[in-house]
């Protein structure tokens, strides 16, 4: 295992917006620790105030279809402390049937998707039950049910924004205590259309980032679901998570084409969309990656799940 890490990453600099000397390379003993500790398809990844590094994974299931009916039977969550790498809670056992996305709101809870389950379910820090949006084990298109929704993120201001990705292909919008607001999008290639929204990030500005999968593109929308900017394959590759640093940096995990030409590169954009850096973490030639999820640290610490070679990955500023 430790031969991913025997090389640094290179960081290919395509703007001069990035300081003289900044690279990001991996963080090797962090990396070690934390894949000391057995993941499954590793698949969503947030960060808390606390610098806990919580990451959703599939234990011992792997993506099948149909869905199986029954939850994983082992914990799906682990939370590393992220200096250390040391695992420090576990929980989610028997809760959830297919683990997709993981995002904390500004009260450290954390929510998570369950495409299986065809929920949104908000947990506090220890894993209590707080919420759930959708219907558990109905599949359905209305305000009140999900199918197989993928990612989940929110505003400043605590809205709820859901990425319905796998089959309703469309942006959801609820406020802060889970009621209905609105919705957006509809299957397609044109712009404001969606293919596959899979992953979703919102700012402090109120753009709501979206990784249109399917389409190969970024699109970023107002808090309302008008199109502000469509980002071609060309500057994120083929999107599957978003995030968006303290700084209003915008970063972007390309996990590539299935099934033969996955990847795990990351992409950071300024704020104003321009390509920065584009970094492949995928250093030693791992035969099967699949970068994922993306999340940005407070201290500016990037980190990456990857569900084909389950495992998680620190990338820190030297």
């Amino acid at each position: 295992m430790n031969r991913w890490f025997k090389i640094l990453i290179i960081v290919l600099c395509c703007s001069g917006a990035v300081q003289a000397g900044d690279a990001l390379s991996i963080d090797i003993d962090w990396s070690n620790k934390a894949n000391s500790h057995a993941l499954g398809q590793a698949t969503g990844i947030a960060i808390d105030s606390h610098n806990h590094v919580f990451i959703f994974h599939r234990a011992d299931r792997v993506w099948v279809e149909p869905m199986p009916n029954e939850a994983i039977s082992k914990s799906t969550i682990i939370m590393l402390g992220g200096a250390s790498g040391k695992r420090m809670a576990e929980w989610g056992a028997d809760a959830f049937i297919m683990p997709h996305g993981l995002s904390i709101d500004n009260d450290d809870n954390v929510w998570l998707t369950d495409v299986g389950g065809h929920t949104v379910q908000k947990f506090n820090h220890e894993g209590n039950l707080l919420l759930t949006l959708g219907t558990k084990g109905g599949a359905g298109e209305d305000a009140s049910h999900f199918n197989m929704p993928a990612d989940v993120d929110f505003s400043k201001h605590g809205e709820i924004f859901v990425a319905d990705g796998y089959q309703n292909t469309r942006v959801i919008k609820f406020s802060k205590n889970g009621d209905y607001l609105m919705q957006w999008g509809k299957p397609g290639k044109e712009p404001g259309e969606l293919n596959l929204p899979h992953g979703i990030a919102v700012s402090d500005d109120g753009r709501v980032f979206v990784a249109d999968r399917a389409n190969s593109r970024m699109q970023v929308f107002t808090d309302k679901g008008k199109l502000i900017r469509v980002i071609g394959r060309e500057i994120v590759g083929r999107p599957y998570g978003i995030a968006v640093s303290p700084e209003g940096n915008i970063w972007v995990i390309d996990g590539g084409d299935q099934p033969d030409e996955t990847r795990a590169i990351v992409r950071q954009l300024s704020e104003d969309y321009k390509l920065l850096n584009s970094i492949n973490t995928n250093t030693d030639n791992f035969p099967n990656v699949l970068g994922h999820d993306i999340a940005v640290a407070q201290d500016g610490a990037v980190y990456v799940v990857d569900a084909w070679a389950n495992r998680v990955l620190k990338l820190h500023w030297d």
